[in-house]
């Protein structure tokens, strides 16, 4: 493990095997485990895999104002960290929250990114009404972390909608999942949901095709919501791709893992292309 030091702050970035480098970003409430079970078969398949902590999740730093945890400056964080380790360009694969820093990243920065996969991405709140109830609910949550507690929490953040289809999961991948969760503190996830909740993100739509890089989009069947905003990024990146997992809802990469890998997999290395025999 290895926390390393980027514009004032210590990111938890964990860098293993040889190869093209590939950078795995989780969603809100998430840490970089999440991400094992991919990066070691991205690891077989030849890759470098930086796994790495957002601000004020798992073992990086937790940061007490909300502004630093701003989405143009989490970006700017990943950038940084890609430069330190010497790992830029690189591919990269992002979940939920984690696809919007993604998203700011790619518009940015786009020189440290090759290709990307967003998971259950979203370019943001534009309707103003919309974003300021968006902000309101987060607000409430953020107070629900800091006078109940993780635990509290937790059970309420597991029984919104979006994630319903992850009660089909085994029960020892629910408990992993939830035992993750525990692990962050209630002030680094206030912080991240007041400084880079969507109701207080900037809005991307307008800047999508900005995004350079080779994008696939993928997005669960069962996640309406989410697919429809995963549908609006795709339909916004120039040449993106979008994938719709059967059987899954706001978490592919969980819900249905290997598929997820497969995909993740048939996109950043392409089955090599036979050319026809020439009979003369």
């Amino acid at each position: 493990m290895t926390r390393v030091l980027v514009n004032g702050v210590r990111l938890e970035a964990r860098a293993l095997g040889e190869g093209p480098p590939v950078l795995l970003v989780h969603g809100l409430t998430g840490r970089g485990t999440i991400w094992s079970a991919l990066a070691r078969t991205l690891r077989r398949g030849g890759h470098r895999t930086i796994v790495v902590d957002l601000l004020g999740h798992g073992r990086s730093d937790a940061p007490s104002d909300p502004a630093r945890y701003a989405v143009e400056r989490q970006a700017a964080d990943l950038a940084a960290l890609l430069d330190g380790l010497g790992a830029r360009p690189a591919d990269l694969i992002a979940y939920s929250m984690g696809a919007r820093v993604a998203l700011r990243l790619a518009v940015d920065h786009p020189a440290v990114i090759r290709r990307l996969v967003l998971e259950s991405p979203s370019a943001g709140i534009a309707d103003a009404t919309q974003r300021a109830a968006r902000r309101a609910k987060d607000e409430a949550t953020a107070v629900i972390l800091e006078r109940e507690g993780m635990d509290v929490f937790a059970l309420e953040w597991e029984a919104q909608p979006i994630f319903a289809s992850q009660a089909a999961l085994p029960s020892v991948a629910r408990a992993r999942l939830r035992a993750d969760r525990l692990r962050n503190r209630p002030s680094g996830l206030a912080a991240s949901l007041r400084g880079a909740g969507q109701g207080t993100a900037p809005a991307l739509h307008d800047r999508l095709g900005a995004v350079a890089s080779p994008t696939l989009v993928v997005a669960g069947a069962l996640d309406p919501s989410g697919l429809a905003r995963a549908q609006v990024v795709a339909a916004g990146i120039p040449g993106s791709r979008l994938t719709v997992v059967a059987g899954a809802g706001h978490a592919p990469h969980l819900e249905r893992a290997a598929t997820f890998q497969r995909l993740v997999c048939e996109f950043l290395d392409p089955p090599a292309t036979v050319p026809p025999s020439r009979h003369r």
